[in-house]
């Protein structure tokens, strides 16, 4: 019988699968925790209490281990251009330069700003483009989901499946947020939308759509993040929905499971996922947690045994929908590390990768279309099938696409054509809603010299034309 030859013995191969363990940060290594007892940092009260949300207690945090210039250009940047306050969990701090050794002041300074996890999380000036911050194209509710309430809150996009939009905050901020328009305080350069129901007129609202609309069989109970509605009020929440006999799937989007597992970790969080978990299992309704993991850093112990006592507890999944972000992840071996983080150190299944959204403020994060088709080509073939995450776009008025469904591509303009297969509520009495196409628009510094040169010409004039396509 003959025995091929290993092909990593010949040739290595593009990218190297090895099972790393996972790491959770000395947190004592900041000035600012070191005294911190693990008792501490596995207090989620202790954890929410500590967030960074000014440059005054970033810089109590860091001391002089990071340079003057790097507050500056956060100070300005909070001025100038955030969409997003800050918040940031100690939890999710403590993933930043997580192998930089402390050595004298100012040693911190160029591996902070070079932090992936600091990219997104506490994004700086200087990381923000000159030329085009914002595509001419952006709107602070990109995928017009406002415009798609059937209910205060209560999204209904997709035929079958809606969003519930609970509350308008999370434990953390991520400057890159598609909902940016509502969620969180408002900033210098962002005036925040709010609720106007009470919240228990709002949730009312929502269960009264769901049970006169049995076309709808999946929700998705979102915000902000559920991790910041006081359990009893989710577990209300979310039992009512049980008692809808359409709805078949619930999905609990947080991004708390990565950013502060402490609180899912909470003996009366558990106990209570475990009463929720067996009553969907009594009546065949799959419940599911979708959390927001970008970079395997972030992949904890703590994160693993959040997920495996969610698991335990009865929940059917728990799945990841990071978002695609240059000078984050958007390059083959960070998402594949990404992803094997997730399934092997903290069974969590990688799902989506979303580009991130048209929102101000974004164009140093995004990259085009033709960017990610190539980046789901590298990284197919690595992961089981199941496991293999989707690179998705998500198309104003359309909704998630694989990205390789376009209809068609001008790359010179960056201008991608799509076209959807259902109506949306905006739409209902269009008669070329199904058979029209759709834009979406790429970053235009990745554009050649002759596209950016149209757009220059041509963006003040483009941007006043630009109208709703309903």
């Amino acid at each position: 019988m003959t025995v091929s030859t290993p092909i990593e013995s010949v040739h290595p191969q593009p990218y190297a699968y090895r099972r790393t363990e996972l790491v959770e940060p000395d947190w004592t290594r900041f000035p600012g925790w070191a005294g911190v007892t693990e008792t501490e940092w596995r207090s989620a009260q202790w954890q929410r209490s500590h967030c960074v949300k000014n440059v005054r207690q970033l810089r109590e945090l860091m001391g002089d281990l990071v340079d003057e210039r790097f507050y500056a250009d956060l100070e300005r940047d909070q001025r100038e251009r955030a969409t997003m306050s800050m918040l940031v969990p100690p939890q999710m701090m403590n993933t930043m330069v997580p192998h930089a050794v402390p050595g004298g002041p100012g040693s911190l300074t160029e591996a902070l700003y070079a932090d992936p996890i600091r990219r997104y999380m506490i994004p700086v000036l200087s990381d923000r483009r000159t030329d085009w911050p914002s595509h001419p194209y952006s709107s602070r509710d990109s995928l017009h989901e406002h415009d798609m309430w059937v209910a205060e809150g209560l999204t209904h996009r997709y035929p079958t499946k809606v969003l519930a939009e609970l509350l308008p905050t999370c434990p953390q901020y991520c400057g890159h947020c598609t909902r940016m328009d509502l969620v969180g305080n408002s900033t210098p350069t962002v005036d925040k939308l709010k609720f106007d129901l009470k919240p228990v007129d709002r949730l009312d609202s929502m269960m009264a759509y769901l049970r006169a609309h049995p076309e709808v069989r999946d929700v998705v109970v979102s915000g902000g993040d559920v991790a910041n509605m006081p359990w009893p009020r989710l577990e209300d929440f979310v039992t009512r929905l049980l008692e809808i006999e359409n709805v078949r799937d619930i999905r609990l989007a947080t991004k708390a499971l990565a950013a502060l597992p402490q609180h899912w970790l909470q003996p009366e969080v558990v106990a209570g996922l475990e009463r929720v978990a067996r009553l969907a299992r009594s009546r065949c309704v799959s419940l599911a947690i979708h959390t927001h993991a970008n970079h395997a850093n972030t992949v904890t112990p703590l994160v693993a045994e959040a997920t495996r006592a969610m698991l335990d507890a009865g929940v059917r999944d728990v799945r990841n929908q990071g978002v695609l972000l240059d000078g984050v992840n958007a390059d083959a071996h960070s998402l594949l590390d990404l992803s094997f983080a997730l399934l092997d150190g903290a069974q969590i299944m990688p799902y989506y990768f979303y580009m991130c959204d048209m929102i101000p403020a974004a164009e140093h994060w995004r990259v085009s279309v033709a960017e990610a088709q190539r980046l789901q080509h590298h990284i197919m073939g690595y992961l089981p099938g199941f496991a293999t995450p989707r690179i998705v776009c998500d198309v104003p008025f359309v909704g998630k696409r694989w990205v390789h469904q376009l209809a068609s591509y001008d790359t010179e303009r960056g201008v991608s054509e799509w076209t959807k297969n259902y109506r949306t509520s905006i739409e209902a009495t269009a008669e070329d809603a199904l058979s029209r196409t759709y834009a979406y628009y790429d970053p235009i510094h990745t554009l050649p010299e002759s596209g950016q040169a149209w757009w220059r010409d041509h963006a003040a004039e483009e941007a006043r034309s630009h109208l709703s396509p309903v």
